[in-house]
């Protein structure tokens, strides 16, 4: 792999392919949305700190401390809803974003990286026994990993087989003769 530097050529010998990670695997998917949500997220925590720094010079310059306690609790919710709340909902609507995904073929595990409440990149590391999917469809869950929700994109997998493994759909499912004809006298009753 040669690479150029400030037009000086750079040879790197690494064996390993860009979509591999030491530690994690193989890269198998990679959220699109993944900068979108950051950035929606560090706007939404930057308008928060703006406000509860903004809010002790608005209540001083508009006099709002003479009027009604009505006002001053509408006042004070509007700004709570804008500075906690939806930051708060954000959080708990993206937390199972999924922005990259790891495989190890080895012991069969999966490294999700996902964004924390802070903004750094949280590592959760599961089995592929450990994914459970949702028997109602869930607007923010593909599946569960243990007891965490993930969130993905099927069409974002890089190979197709990766995701049918990881859901388990590759696993073959065999009936046994004597059970179709149990459900068959289950249905016929």
């Amino acid at each position: 792999q040669v690479t150029s530097f400030q037009g000086v050529a750079v040879r790197s010998l690494s064996t390993s392919s860009p979509h591999d990670h030491p530690e994690h695997g193989r890269l198998v998917y990679k959220g699109n949305l993944a900068k979108t949500v950051l950035g929606v997220k560090f706007f939404s925590y930057s308008t928060s700190i703006f406000n509860l720094f903004m809010m002790p010079y608005i209540m001083l310059k508009s006099g709002i401390g003479v009027e009604s306690l009505l006002v001053q609790a509408a006042f004070y919710g509007l700004i709570g809803i804008f500075t906690f709340v939806t930051p708060v909902t954000l959080h708990i609507l993206t937390k199972g974003y999924v922005i990259r995904l790891y495989y190890k073929d080895e012991v069969d595990t999966y490294t999700a990286i996902t964004y924390n409440a802070i903004l750094a990149e949280k590592v959760t590391v599961f089995h592929q026994k450990d994914v459970k999917i949702p028997d109602i469809t869930k607007m923010f869950t593909t599946f569960y990993a243990k007891t965490k929700s993930m969130l993905v994109n099927p069409a974002l997998f890089q190979n197709p087989q990766d995701y049918n493994h990881l859901m388990g759909y590759d696993k073959s499912s065999v009936f046994k003769f004597e059970d179709l004809e149990e459900v068959k006298e289950a249905d016929e009753r």
